[in-house]
């Protein structure tokens, strides 16, 4: 049987051994001094929890603000590659890589820019605009691992159908392997990726680029067998 508790219990349960050090004071000279109202004593076990969790957010460090900044920019790109896969004459596959692709990159955009806002950090604004993807806010290396070229956009935006599928996948495995790139020099980083958010969403980018570049390689390998992507 699975059983929930609420974040209230889960504190007690982490925090009755610093509570019970209060027993056992009464001596033989007088009564032990009652509890304390249960309200107080939750509100005192909240008050707590929440130093921690304040406490953990200060333990990031520069590199770990410099990998949200830089992927949320390398994400962006992401985006304004794959919103060509509709008009591009892309295959039916390619135009579902597209959007899963868009729809996750999005979703970890947001959750890198709230998470440099928790932490009063600059927050680089992503701009989507017809043709183009823009980012306004803090600067960003241009050597990133995976970033693509604006020659090799350009040569992407030209191609159409079966010829826009094949470079479409051999630039995006090239991007994702970027990105895999960018999270393994963060773990190599002295003191970074230790803030327990940080570390979480990179590893996340890390298994789900690797995992799409293996399901992507899989694709360019039949496409360039004789079939194209259906």
């Amino acid at each position: 049987m699975c059983m929930t508790i609420s974040r209230l219990q889960l504190i007690v349960v982490l925090l009755a051994p610093l509570a019970g050090m209060g027993c056992g004071r009464a001596t033989a000279a007088g009564p032990q001094e009652p509890a304390p109202a249960a309200s107080s004593r939750d509100a005192e076990f909240e008050e707590i929890f929440r130093a921690r969790v304040d406490s953990a957010r200060l333990r990031f460090t520069d590199a770990d603000v410099k990998f949200m900044n830089a992927m949320i920019h390398h994400h962006a790109q992401a985006l304004e590659v794959s919103r060509l896969a509709p008009t591009h004459g892309a295959s039916p596959s390619i135009q579902t890589l597209a959007a899963r692709i868009i729809n996750a990159q999005k979703d970890e955009i947001a959750t890198m820019q709230q998470w440099l806002r928790d932490r009063d950090q600059p927050v680089p604004e992503v701009h989507e605009m017809e043709g183009a993807v823009m980012v306004h806010g803090a600067a960003h290396p241009m050597d990133m691992p995976g970033l693509l070229t604006p020659e090799q956009i350009r040569e992407l935006d030209a191609a159409r159908g079966p010829a826009f599928d094949r470079l479409f996948l051999t630039l995006m495995i090239e991007h994702h392997r970027g990105a895999v790139t960018m999270v393994h020099e963060l773990f190599a980083t002295d003191g970074a990726g230790q803030d327990e958010d940080a570390f979480r969403l990179a590893a996340d980018i890390q298994v789900d680029q690797v995992t799409e570049v293996a399901r992507m390689e899989q694709m360019l390998s039949a496409m360039e067998s004789g079939g194209r992507s259906r």
